[in-house]
């Protein structure tokens, strides 16, 4: 299927402004939640925006400029680990996405979200499952909101350089919670998730 087609339905339906919604960090057990909202023009090419997970950390790299250059708007909103703890990281994840949707300039009028959950805002939106993979502006927006969210990991990793954030971004790997056994957490783990306190 084109990557466009849900794009493209959402202007047939009348609506002109698209924005693809998504988040980075639901599964990591250390860091911020970040989501990102992106609005692209019409008919935009993107030669190598796909889904940021089947993408490089390079290719990455190199994509997150462009989109930002070629995006009529975007935003990308933090939401940060005691948040998390607080309120959950649905929770978090959801509320990162309307800030993000929120702080766009000029306001979308239609929504294409990566998933199943709705984001609390009074603008019509459709949620998609694979939607980073079936469609470009959310493609765009899981790029923006992983480059972001791994950059923050690697300035935290020059902080609390025991727990490989550079490397992990503060995923569960084993040599992650080898270090939460043998140090403890730190300021940014989230204590909520299973692995940082056992």
């Amino acid at each position: 299927m084109d990557n466009q087609f849900h794009e493209f339905q959402a202007r047939l339906a009348g609506y002109s402004l698209v924005a693809g919604v998504d988040e980075a960090g639901r599964g990591p057990l250390a860091g911020p939640v970040v989501a990102a909202a992106v609005i692209l023009p019409e008919d935009i090419v993107l030669d190598g925006v796909k889904d940021s997970k089947k993408m490089s950390e390079g290719a990455r790299e190199e994509a997150f400029p462009l989109i930002q250059r070629a995006a009529i708007d975007l935003c990308v909103a933090v939401v940060g680990p005691n948040e998390i703890d607080r309120i959950n990281i649905l929770q978090a994840s959801l509320k990162a996405m309307r800030q993000a949707v929120l702080t766009l300039d000029p306001q979308p009028d239609y929504l294409l979200i990566d998933g199943t959950h709705p984001v609390d805002v009074s603008i019509h939106q459709r949620c998609i499952i694979r939607g980073d993979e079936l469609s470009l502006s959310i493609s765009a927006a899981s790029i923006m909101a992983k480059v972001y969210r791994d950059r923050i990991m690697y300035s935290y990793h020059t902080l609390y350089p025991r727990y490989g954030f550079s490397s992990n971004k503060g995923y569960g790997t084993p040599g992650h919670r080898e270090a939460i056994m043998r140090y403890g957490p730190c300021f940014i783990h989230r204590l909520t998730f299973r692995g940082v306190l056992e």
